[in-house]
């Protein structure tokens, strides 16, 4: 309620919520965990693009990802709903890899910050997106394709209000500054309205593209804002790719998990186990509960059940880790088997630079603004 009132975004409704549920069982999809569990709980204009697209008009679909360390579990929420509405709305998506901004403010190198770029793609590319209408970039490779769009924008932004929005100081390296521009041009790279699911934090790179869109004459963006995804020491912060004991990896094995969840998730059970069976648990600050209700868990009676088991004292903490390690396992060995599938088929590439919107994307010679 807090991020809402000072973002002045607002809440996702129930109506809306139905809204979009009508609309995916129309197309034999189900709304996912991560709006009817409430993960992604924020937007501004959600609305205008559910009803752009009842009429007919043109939606499209951005987000990112910077490539400073490994994905964790924490970073699949945002591909996992763009991958929802790409099906929901049989529309493009665009995918922007800002290994730009993470050589100007990590210390890391460009050769570094590729390998990881490349590795995390071929893990994007095994969600099971339309190669054909996805597009996922390297910012190195495809900006000067767009920088005359980058300079358009640029020049309307001006340096005391990316002072303001992104808090810009004199010790901010000049590239820093002007990243800004770069990830705002995306967002008209087709004709209508772009939907962007983002944690939070993001929303400033996106106050500002709405503050320039009439300028261009553009739609302004849309977008659909998350929680952040909880850390395995407890419910507040931020799963970190830099501190390896906050985080569970897409790469992580079996052993791996389990020693992370056993030694590391925090638990909302009680002291000893006779408080336990009195008490109960508290499954609203349990790391391995929230694990299962945002990610691992799809079946909501088989959720609620172990919600109640907790909560009277009947499910131990040590049972509800053994559980969520077994759907945390299973979950992410499917996944990397996909990981396995996608680079044999070749997709990353595909997705890339040779599926049919990737062409479109290279061969493009007139501006987007």
């Amino acid at each position: 309620e807090k991020l809402i009132k000072e973002f002045g975004v607002e809440k996702i409704s129930i109506s809306l919520l139905n809204k979009i549920k009508e609309l995916a069982n129309k197309k034999g999809l189900e709304l996912p965990l991560l709006l009817r569990r409430g993960f992604y709980y924020a937007h501004r204009d959600l609305n205008f693009i559910i009803d752009d697209y009842l009429k007919g008009k043109n939606v499209f679909l951005y987000t990112g990802r910077g490539p400073s360390g490994k994905m964790h579990i924490g970073h699949l929420p945002s591909f996992l709903l763009i991958k929802f509405f790409q099906d929901l709305f049989d529309c493009n998506v665009y995918i922007m890899f800002s290994d730009d901004e993470k050589f100007l403010e990590k210390n890391l190198s460009l050769k570094e910050i590729n390998e990881k770029a490349e590795e995390q793609i071929l893990q994007i590319s095994a969600l099971g997106f339309n190669p054909n209408k996805t597009f996922i970039f390297k910012n190195t490779e495809f900006i000067p394709k767009i920088y005359k769009d980058i300079l358009k924008v640029a020049k309307l932004v001006n340096f005391q209000s990316t002072m303001k929005i992104f808090g810009f100081n004199n010790h901010s390296n000049i590239g820093i500054i002007f990243y800004p521009a770069i990830q705002i041009v995306p967002t008209f790279f087709e004709k209508g309205r772009v939907l962007i699911p983002a944690a939070i934090d993001q929303d400033p790179y996106f106050r500002l593209q709405r503050d320039i869109a009439s300028k261009l004459s553009k739609e302004k963006a849309a977008s659909i804002y998350s929680k952040f995804f909880p850390p395995l020491q407890g419910p507040k912060g931020k799963m970190s790719s830099s501190k390896s004991e906050t985080a569970i990896f897409l790469d992580d094995d079996e052993k791996t998990i389990e020693l992370k969840i056993k030694k590391y998730a925090f638990s909302g059970g009680r002291p000893t186990l006779e408080e336990h069976r009195k008490y109960g648990g508290i499954p609203e600050i349990d790391v391995s509960f929230q694990y299962l209700k945002l990610l691992f868990e799809p079946d909501d009676n088989k959720l609620k059940e172990i919600e109640e088991n907790y909560k009277k004292g009947i499910l131990t903490t040590a049972q509800l880790k053994r559980y969520a390690i077994e759907k945390i396992t299973e979950y992410l060995k499917e996944f990397q088997n996909k990981v396995e599938k996608a680079k044999t088929e070749k997709l990353k590439e595909k997705i890339m630079y040779d599926g049919k919107l990737a062409k479109q994307m290279w061969e493009r010679e007139e501006d987007f603004i």
